[in-house]
């Protein structure tokens, strides 16, 4: 069995979809088609650029080998936010989009973190005219990003999408690699959507390594729409950077998983 979260793996994973028919999505063709996608079998290509950005440059050259295009979330934060990496991805043809985490760059104050989230809207859109946006899970923080939106909307900034917001997940499996793994669920603080959770674990729509989500898709035992996650900085060919990241996110998931069991944050 070959090993897992390497390009090599990511590479055989979109060629399956291909292979499958999957129409694939960025998240603003999504917001702007999805009253026409009943009848469709798509994918939704997400990737939270938290850190090492240029992993992100590798999949995204990937991807538009591949014909395909992608949506890409930075953070402000200096291992996301590379200028120059954001650029070429841009043109490539790939979505841009915020990842933003102002309530809890701003210490919970909304009125400070709006304007906070405005300034840095801003700066992203000299890549690309961002019109969707995803919370950064910021699983270290008490304060949850979303949180911001009870006060605010952000449809008030040209923005048509937030996946937590505006995807239906009774109709669209989220699939993501959230612990570096496909059933992180069970660690994840926020990456994840529990109402349908119970009801697809029930399906037997659970996963654990990237060879089971390919052999899914072979077989049609995929949902025929999904909306699907990768945090770039865990896919690398790199032996040594293969082998810290599985040993660092092994550390997380196990803090992670006590975490969720006494239900608190940092």
């Amino acid at each position: 069995m070959s090993r897992d979260f390497t390009l090599k793996k990511y590479t055989e994973l979109l060629q399956s979809l291909k292979a499958g028919g999957y129409r694939f999505l960025t998240f603003e063709q999504y917001c702007l088609e999805k009253e026409f996608l009943d009848t469709v079998k798509f994918i939704i290509l997400r990737h939270d650029v938290d850190l090492k950005a240029e992993n992100s440059l590798a999949t995204a050259k990937i991807e538009h080998s591949l014909e395909i295009k992608a949506s890409y979330y930075f953070r402000v934060v200096e291992q996301s936010n590379k200028s120059e990496i954001i650029r070429e991805i841009a043109e490539m043809g790939h979505e841009i989009g915020y990842h933003y985490e102002d309530m809890t760059i701003c210490g919970g104050n909304a009125d400070r973190a709006v304007e906070h989230f405005e300034k840095q809207l801003a700066y992203f859109r000299q890549f690309y005219p961002v019109k969707t946006i995803c919370m950064h899970g910021a699983p270290r923080s008490k304060y949850d990003g979303r949180d911001l939106w009870k006060r605010y909307d952000y449809h008030d900034f040209g923005i048509i999408g937030e996946p937590y917001f505006d995807v239906d997940f009774s109709r669209v499996f989220y699939l993501t690699d959230t612990g570096r793994r496909w059933d992180g669920f069970n660690v994840s603080l926020r990456d994840k959507v529990p109402v349908y959770q119970d009801e697809w674990v029930q399906q037997g729509l659970v996963f654990h390594r990237t060879d089971e989500v390919i052999d899914a898709i072979e077989n049609e035992k995929l949902p025929k729409q999904l909306m699907m996650t990768t945090h770039p900085q865990r896919w690398t060919d790199h032996v040594v950077e293969w082998h810290k990241e599985k040993a660092m996110q092994s550390t997380k998931n196990m803090v992670k998983g006590l975490m969720v069991r006494l239900n608190c944050f940092f």
